[in-house]
Parts: structure tokens; C-alpha cells; sequence
């Protein structure tokens, strides 16, 4: 588009912060809108996976990240009570060196709100924008929930999550599936343990029990590694276990896998355990009369693929992309959504494929798993497509938007393991 547009970015979240510094790069004028009164981090910790990673490394950002996190260099899962391998995938099966970066939200948060406050952004806190007015064909204004009117702006874009109060302005409806289970997340020190810190373990007890170490790096002036815990629960089950009590809940999670014992002691009160529940919900068209959907707001799982913030960021470059190759506004935001269906399809469709095998009340579906998982994980080939999954990288995604995988290799913290990338 050869003209700059005056662009509202709903939400300071990994989506919103990494569209504003693409956007503001391509020349446009951009305003941040923020509900909180100090833009702030939601939850523990993530990978970024090499799809993700690409996006940050075109922003300058993907080494800094690198640093301040952990490589993870496989996801590894075994049954609580029999130790059999339930999941175990290697980035080191796919031709080149790949990795995942474990990271905690903040560290990620801070790096991109960091480097927004660097560039010519507005920033509005403490507006919770309730409705839109794209009364007229040229322009559309935020409507916040206290009446005060913000724009006119030539596009927004919400990137306020799964709960916006803007999804029905999409062209078509969202497709939403609430799921009964989520997780309590906390943030400990993995100091003192015998955690791999370049791996995702968990441990499983059918498929309604899941416990999960993933290391996350140093956060801020912190000197010690961290760790993101999590444990698998349903939504209907909080206030009981709320009302059980930290220490049976200690207990239980200690008597499935005792390794966690040491990072259990750091957890004294209830208030350090954030509960997130999930859906699934998925807009056909991630776009409406002058408005763009992107990251949770177009599209949401289950965190089984650890896939949301790298889908959040293909999202922005791909918005940024559609509006520098298209002629009009129309045409960019039908672009936009070509340039993310395929990619974001086939995940959702794998997110609810894989989901009830790990989260769910199903006695049969676990069986399958633990019978079927490990000798076809073994099959030639089986285990580069589950990397390429993990990855992030099943659809070509990098391709489709003309992105590079970066040369980020020698930022990680450790080599890779002996024979990864040997096959070229």
C-alpha cells in the first residue's frame, strides 16, 4: 500500500507489541490501546518455537530473547505409573539445527514493550474498548466502555485476546469450543534439581492428570534459572481444589513425579498459582469492515503444541506483509487472512486432534497413547514431522510469507546435542 494509514492496535500482548513495531517500521502511524493502566505481562512461561523466532529475528529481537532464556532441545513425557515414554521429540531430527526457546512471558513482554517505547507509538492505558464505530466508509473509531471516544483511525487491529468484545464485527462468526480443562501455572527456581534445563518434562497419569517443568531462563535482575510448573485441571474443579488446600495439592502432585519435590518447597501460597482455562475458537475470517483479528482474538487452542505466541507473531508479519503488497484496504485484509488460513487450520486442526489424548476424562483415548505413541515415534520419518509440528513449521509458514529462518545457532546457550544437525 503505497500510502501510511493511522492504525489502532487494541491490546499490548505479544500480538499487539510485535504488530505495532512491524507496522510503525512500514511507515504507518500507530496508537497502542491498553486496558490496564500499566501495559503488563499475563502468565508464566512459553517456547518460542523457530516460526516465532523468525519473526523476532526480523525485528532485531531474537537474540536478546535467546540469551535471556533457556534452548529447549526436546519435549519428553512419561507415565507417572509405569515410567513407559509417552512423548519424546527432538528438534535435532529435522536436516538443519532448530531449538526451542523456553521463556518466561515477562522477559518477552519486556523486550517488545521495550522496543515499542523506542519508536514513535502512542499509548493509551486504561481504555477497555467496548465497541467500535465504522459509521463511515473511510474511517473507525474505538468506543471505550467509559464513553470517550478514540480516533478516527483508517484500520484497528485487535489483538485483545480470546475474550474481545469486538468479534462480532468479524465478517463471519467465531467457531468457539469451550474445554473443560486448563492449568495452574507458577513460576519457581530450578536451582537444587535434577531438571534438564534444555527440556519439556512431563509426566502423565491418564489423561486427566498432567504435570509439566518447563525451564524459562533468568527473568530481570533474577541470577538464578527458572522454571514455569504446570498441572493440568478442569475449570469446574478449582474452587475444590481451592478449597482443599495447598498442601494436598502439594502432596498429590509429589506423590506422581517425586522430582518436583524441590520445587514444590518454593511454593507457599496459593496466590503464586495462576489458573488459565482454554478454548478453542477459531474466526473463519479474521477480519471485518476496517478491523484485523490477529494472535488469540482470530484464533485460540489448548497449549498441548505450545503454539500461541509464534502463531500471534506470524499473525502481525503476515498483516504487515498483506498491507505493503496490496493496493487498498479491502484487498490487504483479504490477503491478511490467505496468507495465515492454511497454517492456522492445520494447527487447529491438530490442537483438537491431539488435545483429548492429554487433557480429558477419556479412559480409552490414554490407553491408545501409551500403546501407540512410542513404537510409531520409532517409524523413519515420524519423528522430523513431529519436529517440524513442534517447530512450528508443518505448511511452510516462513515460505508462504517470505521470512528466512535466522542464523541464531550460536546465540543458544549450549551446543546442540551430539548428531543433531548432522543430516543435511
Amino acid at each position: 500500500m503505497s500510502r501510511s494509514l493511522t492504525i489502532a492496535i487494541i491490546g499490548c500482548g505479544t500480538a499487539g507489541l510485535a504488530a505495532a513495531l512491524l507496522l510503525e517500521r512500514a511507515g504507518h502511524r500507530i496508537t497502542l490501546v491498553e486496558r490496564f493502566g500499566e501495559p503488563q505481562p499475563l502468565g508464566s512461561g512459553l517456547i518460542l518455537q523457530p516460526s516465532g523466532l523468525a519473526v523476532l529475528d526480523e525485528l532485531g529481537l531474537a537474540a536478546p530473547l535467546i540469551t535471556a532464556g533457556s534452548r529447549i532441545d526436546r519435549l519428553f513425557g512419561l507415565n507417572a505409573a509405569t515410567g513407559s515414554v509417552v512423548l519424546d521429540v527432538r528438534y535435532g531430527a529435522l536436516r538443519q539445527e532448530r531449538f526451542g526457546v523456553g521463556i518466561h512471558r515477562a522477559a518477552l513482554f519486556e523486550t517488545l514493550f521495550a522496543s515499542v517505547q523506542k519508536r514513535p507509538v502512542a499509548i493509551e492505558t486504561g481504555v477497555e474498548v467496548a465497541d467500535i464505530d465504522a459509521a463511515t466508509d473511510s474511517k473507525i473509531s474505538l468506543l471505550p466502555a467509559n464513553g470517550r471516544r478514540i480516533g478516527p483511525f483508517d484500520l484497528v487491529v485487535d489483538a485483545s485476546g480470546t475474550r474481545s468484545a469486538l468479534l462480532g464485527h468479524a465478517a463471519k462468526p467465531a467457531v468457539r469450543v469451550p474445554l473443560s480443562y486448563g492449568a495452574l501455572w507458577a513460576n519457581v527456581p530450578l536451582a537444587g534439581t535434577g531438571f534438564d534445563r534444555h527440556a519439556l518434562e512431563q509426566r502423565y497419569r491418564r489423561a486427566s492428570v498432567m504435570a509439566g517443568v518447563l525451564p524459562i531462563g533468568c527473568q530481570g535482575e533474577e541470577p538464578e534459572p527458572q522454571a514455569a510448573l504446570f498441572w493440568s485441571l478442569k475449570a469446574d474443579a478449582l474452587e475444590a481444589w481451592r478449597n482443599a488446600g495447598l498442601a494436598a495439592w502439594k502432596a498429590e502432585v509429589e506423590r506422581i513425579w517425586p522430582a518436583t519435590a524441590p520445587v514444590l518447597d518454593h511454593i507457599v501460597d496459593p496466590a503464586q498459582l495462576t489458573f488459565a482455562n482454554y478454548r478453542h475458537q477459531t474466526l473463519p475470517r479474521p477480519y471485518g469492515r476496517r478491523i484485523a483479528f490477529i494472535g488469540d482474538a482470530a484464533h485460540s487452542t489448548s497449549p498441548q503444541l505450545g503454539q500461541g505466541a509464534n502463531m500471534a507473531l506470524l499473525d502481525a508479519y503476515a498483516l504487515a506483509v498483506a498491507l505493503d503488497q496490496a493496493g487498498d484496504l479491502d484487498t490487504a485484509l483479504l490477503r491478511y487472512a490467505q496468507l495465515r488460513r492454511w497454517h492456522v487450520r492445520l494447527y487447529q486442526a491438530a490442537s483438537r486432534t491431539f488435545t483429548p489424548f492429554y487433557q480429558s476424562d477419556s479412559a480409552v483415548l490414554p490407553l491408545i497413547r501409551d500403546r501407540l505413541v512410542p513404537p510409531l515415534a520409532r517409524l523413519p520419518g515420524i519423528d522430523r514431522m513431529l519436529a517440524l509440528l513442534v517447530s512450528g513449521l508443518i505448511g511452510g509458514p516462513l515460505r508462504r510469507l517470505g521470512l528466512k529462518e535466522p542464523a541464531i545457532a550460536a546465540e543458544s546457550d549450549r551446543p546442540a546435542l551430539a548428531g543433531e544437525g548432522a543430516e543435511r
